[in-house]
């Protein structure tokens, strides 16, 4: 895979990132959905590497996670207060675009091979998930980044809470 670029909704952050992600995280926490004011955030991740800031110069809101603990940085135009990326405290090697602000949002392939599902405990009324991915309660990993074991649904999951 190539370059894929995106930016903010003003046009002074401008980003891109170079091969295909890491692999990609679909949250469905407090935090994504305040972040993304949507029911959660498809979140491809990238070694911190292969990710560029192109124009502008964002900026950094620090967020103490409520899933790890650890700082969070949200990367926002400071014009137009798109976020775009976030980088971590917990893993300084790697980062994560908000999918949304890619000029392409869906150019990358979302797999159960790719793919997990996380904070399915936070999951709005109405959200459904596929079968055959990896899911989680809540995180993925504890906040010592010892990874979880999922679970793969066997059939879509359709979250019914009582309002």
């Amino acid at each position: 895979m190539g370059i894929s670029e995106g930016g903010c909704l003003c046009g002074q952050i401008r980003y891109q990132v170079h091969g295909a992600p890491d692999w990609v995280t679909v949250c469905f926490c407090t935090f994504c959905q305040r972040a993304t004011g949507g029911p959660q955030m498809t979140e491809p991740i990238f070694g911190i590497d292969a990710f560029e800031v192109t124009r502008g110069t964002p900026k950094v809101y620090t967020h103490i996670s409520g899933g790890s603990g650890k700082e969070v940085y949200v990367h926002f135009c400071p014009e137009c207060g798109t976020k775009t990326h976030l980088t971590f405290d917990r893993w300084k090697d790697r980062m994560g675009v908000y999918s949304g602000t890619f000029d392409d949002p869906g150019w990358f392939d979302l797999t159960p091979e790719n793919t997990k599902f996380i904070f399915l405990d936070e999951a709005a009324r109405g959200t459904l998930v596929p079968a055959g991915f990896n899911t989680f309660a809540e995180h993925a990993a504890t906040p010592d980044g010892t990874p979880l074991e999922p679970d793969v649904l066997s059939e879509v999951l359709h979250i019914r809470r009582k309002g």
